[in-house]
């Protein structure tokens, strides 16, 4: 099955045929990947974020049994159904009281996707035909469709090679001011001057709050958040949050924007959205914006196949009253302060940069790029899944990680970065 996968099934961000096997994955259960050969590791990853329960959680298997038997998928064009109404409400009730409409899509791009249709066709159905761009963020990552991409990083992204075919929109300066760090208004200054010039023709911002994930895993003030709702507001343009990585108390607070105390206009999630459980996404928005959508008798223009569908939906409200009724805030300060106090450890190692941490994310940033064909394999051998990239070794555990897995985690990411530390060192001597 191996051999086959590798000469027919693409991956993503990989080469087809690829000179190295995939890890085959059996079953899953807890935190615990079980790997063909019955070696089970500790999934650090969360299957990208998502995974906040762990795998095979028995109130969503049952939320998913139950509702199959009744109907997996329904189309939502002229039609509606009891699990998107009360996932609806749900996510009404749990975000900023600003937000009350909300539109299900697939998944996270396709929910960025969707805030970036509202914000232009908010103008446009308004008679302002001019605000035609999107002011975004070097480091900024937001997906891998093509209006997604337009928004991504154009120079550090994964998306130069279709750098001449995307829509040109503006790009800021990174948030460089550190969580914690004294606020300076010099942090502000250069998207400040970008949104001054070029505010008439700018339909809204778009930024990941608090912690940039994809594009280097940065984590900034809430002080820089504060400031980029302010300016949107003083120059009249929406502002977009995309929480598709950050929502459902991965830093700690229900929803990232949260640290800043502000409110977007609009706002996209995804990933955790069902405990990991299948693909599905959200945009929130204000009756304000959708008003000025559907200004001249215009509606928005989107429909997906599967939009609300009735799975998901029901897994969805299933992982919500799971987290909600959880010790969730507890567990995430739990890890916190236990990968500050374990994983700053890496620090006196001569490769490592920099030791990032806020809630249950943790980032060993190195003074160079990682080897995959090194690490992988190391990092199973200590029986943990974790996936660098570029220069970065990062971790998000599912939220219902032990003390005792936590600390096995962070001990094998040591062990990994100094082997990889020797590894380089030898490699210059030869």
């Amino acid at each position: 099955m191996l051999e086959y996968d590798r000469e027919h099934v693409l991956h993503p961000y990989a080469p087809s045929n690829p000179l190295s096997n995939m890890t085959f994955v059996k079953s899953a259960k807890g935190v615990y990947l079980e790997l063909e050969d019955g070696k089970k590791i500790i999934d650090a990853m969360s299957s990208w974020w998502s995974v906040i329960h762990g795998y095979n959680v028995e109130s969503l298997n049952a939320a998913a049994v139950e509702q199959i038997t009744k109907m997996s998928h329904v189309m939502f064009g002229g039609i509606t159904h009891e699990p998107a109404i009360n996932l609806a409400k749900k996510l009404i009730e749990i975000t900023d009281r600003s937000l009350e409409r909300v539109f299900f899509s697939d998944s996270g791009s396709v929910s960025v996707e969707v805030a970036l249709k509202m914000a232009f066709q908010y103008w446009n159905s308004q008679g302002n035909s001019q605000k035609r761009k999107i002011l975004a963020f070097s480091k900024g990552y937001h997906g891998d469709t093509f209006g997604a991409m337009s928004v991504c990083d154009p120079i550090t992204g994964m998306h130069s090679a279709f750098e001449g075919i995307l829509h040109k929109n503006i790009f800021a300066d990174s948030p460089e001011c550190p969580y914690g760090a004294k606020w300076d208004e010099k942090y502000i200054s250069d998207f400040a001057s970008k949104l001054e010039q070029n505010h008439k023709e700018i339909a809204a911002v778009i930024i990941e709050p608090i912690v940039q994930g994809a594009g280097g895993m940065n984590i900034y003030s809430p002080s820089f958040l504060k400031s980029v709702r302010a300016l949107c507001d003083e120059y009249d343009v929406l502002l977009i949050l995309d929480e598709v990585a950050t929502g459902f108390g991965r830093t700690g607070k229900l929803f990232a924007y949260e640290h800043a105390n502000i409110s977007p206009d609009i706002l996209c999630i995804g990933k955790a959205l069902t405990g990991g459980y299948m693909s599905l996404a959200a945009t929130l928005t204000s009756k304000k914006v959708m008003q000025g959508v559907e200004a001249n008798g215009n509606v928005l223009m989107h429909g997906p196949t599967f939009m609300a569908n009735p799975l998901a939906c029901a897994v969805a409200n299933a992982s919500l009253e799971l987290l909600l009724n959880s010790p969730w805030k507890e567990r995430i300060q739990n890890i916190q302060t236990q990968l500050n106090k374990e994983l700053r450890k890496c620090e006196a190692l001569t490769i490592v940069k920099e030791v990032r941490i806020l809630g249950a994310i943790g980032v060993v940033e190195l003074n160079e790029e990682v080897d995959l064909d090194f690490m992988t394999p190391a990092f199973i051998r200590e029986g943990v899944w974790v996936r660098p990239f570029l220069n970065l070794v990062y971790i998000m555990p599912p939220f219902v990680i032990t003390k005792e897995e936590l600390t096995h985690l962070t001990s094998a990411i040591f062990n990994v970065v100094k082997g990889y530390e020797c590894y380089k060192e030898n490699a210059k001597k030869i």
